[in-house]
């Protein structure tokens, strides 16, 4: 199976290098590394020379991650998609081989996303590798199967430029019978960078995007008291995290959602009432992966 390594980045020239080799450094040996550069106005065009083996699309104007991504998972001749942040790289040499093992062997995978790691959770003294059924995964590090990503419409671009993209996604492959997989103790390791990240502004229009998920995809019976837990449990984080000051930024990103509602993009298309309630299921599921069975 052949699989594209994408990595989309604005203004992280610094930091990108360290991806780059990553990915480059892993041993499975199908695959192509490509870099999205989202309209960046730093030293980023420079690191093509430095990188002659990767192949970059540099975009005039900012695109935005989704873009980026459905981009990269409609290509022509990759079965396979790996998504990489541009301020995270593998651990190991043999990432991609461990879980492209998975794909070979099980048509019903979607997606496989990486055990995380950052300076907050740094590397277990004990390291157990298991592979277990979940509904989502960390956008940072995955590996997707373009044809499963392709039958159901790719990521759907919200009205926020950050947050619930993957959640959607997953939720509308589970509906279409495919399986979700997290590789724990297969590490990526995420260095959540600063550069070009504004924390309100992000946290704004992640409350805003997660109502949209929530409005788009929820079942009518399920949509009202959706929409009110959602409301809820956002605001109950932001009075939780009271030094992050989010409160501010949770009541724009309500705001922005209701604003949203009242333009004419809004279409709602719903999971079925079963694909609902196994993504739900599947959220702290933890049945471990034993290829055709789960124990």
């Amino acid at each position: 199976m052949k699989i594209l390594i994408g990595i989309t980045t604005k203004n992280r020239a610094q930091i990108l290098p360290k991806a780059i080799d990553s990915a480059l450094s892993q041993d499975y040996q199908n695959k192509e590394v490509w870099v999205f550069d989202d309209a960046s106005t730093d030293d980023t065009s420079l690191l093509q020379n430095q990188y002659p083996q990767v192949n970059w699309i540099t975009s005039a104007e900012s695109k935005g991650l989704m873009y980026a991504r459905n981009l990269f998972m409609d290509q022509e001749g990759f079965e396979l998609f790996c998504s990489l942040d541009d301020d995270a790289w593998f651990l190991k040499s043999d990432s991609l081989s461990k879980v492209i093992h998975f794909f070979e062997n099980d048509s019903r995978i979607a997606a496989i996303g990486f055990d995380m790691l950052d300076k907050q959770n740094g590397l277990p003294s004990v390291i157990k590798q298991t592979v277990s059924l979940t509904n989502s995964y960390i956008g940072c590090g995955h590996v997707i199967h373009c044809s499963a990503a392709r039958q159901v419409g790719f990521y759907t671009l919200a009205p926020g430029y950050y947050g619930s993209e993957e959640k959607d996604l997953c939720l509308r492959l589970i509906d279409s019978n495919y399986l979700i997989l997290k590789y724990t103790g297969e590490y990526v390791w995420h260095d959540k960078t600063n550069i070009e990240r504004d924390l309100q502004l992000q946290h704004r229009s992640g409350v805003c995007n997660d109502l949209v998920f929530a409005y788009r995809r929820t079942p009518i019976l399920y949509l009202f008291p959706a929409l009110f837990s959602k409301i809820i449990k956002q605001f109950l984080f932001a009075f939780t995290y009271k030094k992050n000051r989010l409160g501010g930024s949770t009541a724009k990103g309500v705001y922005d959602f209701f604003a949203w509602l009242l333009t004419k993009k809004t279409l709602r298309k719903a999971v079925s009432v079963k694909g609902f309630k196994k993504y739900q299921s599947y959220k702290n599921h933890g049945q471990i992966y034993m290829g055709s069975t789960f124990i």
